[in-house]
């Protein structure tokens, strides 16, 4: 099998990574502004879950010789 990303996984890889980045920046950055517990929350629980989210995308571009 092959081992590598093909050119057109590796830009659909980039392209959700700068997604989640944008993503996780408007949530931090709206996070100490919502004044509704609640909807802060939200926001910090998308924060960690964000952050998550980008290190494995990170993983699939900076681990494709451990892929199978």
């Amino acid at each position: 099998m092959v081992k590598y990303l093909g050119l057109h996984e590796t830009i659909d890889l980039h392209e959700l990574l700068t997604f989640k980045n944008l993503c996780l920046t408007k949530s931090t950055t709206m996070s100490p502004l919502a004044q509704d517990p609640e909807l802060k929350a939200i926001l910090e629980n998308d924060v960690t879950t964000g952050q998550q989210h980008i290190e494995q995308l990170q993983q699939f571009l900076t681990n494709r010789e451990a892929q199978q």
